[in-house]
């Protein structure tokens, strides 16, 4: 019973070495395990570090280049402002309220305002001087000085006068300084009724080649183009006949422009009335004539020959019928001559 008992606690001691040595090498392999994954762990820990610092070198290499470029171009860019003439910063004269042109409005006898905004960027003083083009321009003055980096608002002023037509107008703002000059284009526009008149003046005619002068004159208060049909009469008929046809004129408001119609092969002998007929949309036609006589020196030869050869053949006819008159109708005739130029009273 005894040695049953024994035998049984050897079976159990051994069994408890057993699994207490199971026990340790299962530890003992968790804790190899565990300590290549320690150590592999910080081995990806130390590649991703250093990769890190690489990228972050890299990027601040990036950013050390970046800054050196961009300080050199400062550097270059500061030299060449340094370097660059006084009138390399361009002044500029604009509008107020950054209008591209200068636009009034109103009746004739009315005087409009604007501003002209003149800037100076640079660094020193500028004097800039005014004018007027096209338009009755007046200035506050006629003299700006405007410092350095400071914008000058100038009031100015457009005098419409009572006679002026309606209608568009243009003319110029001009600001000069420092041997440039900047121009502000104005634009003016005259209120009033719309009326379309056209009229032709002047018109003459040189005998010596034919040419046809006259003077178109826009009286209304629209902007023309006018059309010209011309037409002569001699004393045979019509020597001459042109149908309208446009010109190469635009006539604003109160403009007038003196033309040439040429014509080329006039008649050498005849007496003309020529008529000018001018049109445009919206107006009248107006008409205008002028007379002349052609007489050149060939055809006055010509007819003079005529009348020379003429008169001769009359005298040969006289002549000739006299010498076919038998004596007693000579003799009748010739007492018929002396009884005409005889004296009232007196005796045969």
């Amino acid at each position: 019973m005894r040695t049953a008992d024994r035998s049984g606690r050897r079976t159990a001691d051994r069994a408890r070495r057993c699994t207490e040595a199971s026990a340790r090498g299962r530890t003992e392999t968790e804790a190899r395990a565990k300590g290549r994954a320690e150590t592999e762990a910080s081995a990806r820990s130390r590649t991703e570090t250093e990769a890190r610092s690489r990228a972050s070198a890299a990027s601040s290499g990036r950013r050390t280049a970046a800054r050196s470029g961009l300080l050199v171009a400062a550097t270059a860019l500061l030299g060449a402002v340094a370097a660059a003439p006084p009138g390399a910063q361009e002044w500029t004269a604009a509008p107020a309220a950054g209008r591209p042109y200068a636009y009034l409005e109103g009746p004739a006898g009315s005087v409009l305002q604007d501003t002209l905004s003149v800037t100076n960027p640079g660094t020193a003083p500028l004097t800039v001087r005014l004018t007027g083009q096209g338009a009755p321009v007046s200035f506050a003055a006629r003299t700006v000085t405007v410092p350095a980096r400071t914008r000058a608002d100038v009031p100015f002023a457009v005098t419409v006068t009572a006679d002026t037509p309606p209608g568009e107008h243009r003319g110029t703002v001009r600001a000069a300084a420092a041997g440039r000059e900047v121009r502000v284009d104005l634009r003016l526009r005259v209120s009033g009724p719309h009326l379309a008149a056209l009229t032709v003046e002047d018109v003459h005619v040189d005998t010596r080649t034919g040419a046809l002068r006259y003077t178109l004159v826009n009286r209304g208060t629209t902007v023309l183009a006018p059309r010209l049909a011309v037409r002569a009469e001699g004393l045979l008929g019509t020597v001459l006949d042109r149908p309208d046809r446009a010109l190469p004129l635009i006539l604003r408001p109160g403009e007038r422009a003196t033309r040439t119609e040429p014509w080329p092969d006039p008649p050498a002998l005849d007496s003309v009335t020529v008529r000018l007929t001018a049109t445009a949309p919206g107006a009248a036609p107006a008409t205008a004539r002028a007379e002349a006589a052609f007489a050149s020196g060939p055809a006055l030869t010509g007819a003079g020959g005529l009348l020379l050869a003429a008169a001769g053949g009359a005298g040969y006819a006289v002549r000739r019928r006299n010498r076919s008159r038998t004596p007693g109708e000579q003799a009748g005739a010739s007492r018929a001559s002396r009884t005409q130029r005889a004296p009232a009273g007196a005796t045969p």
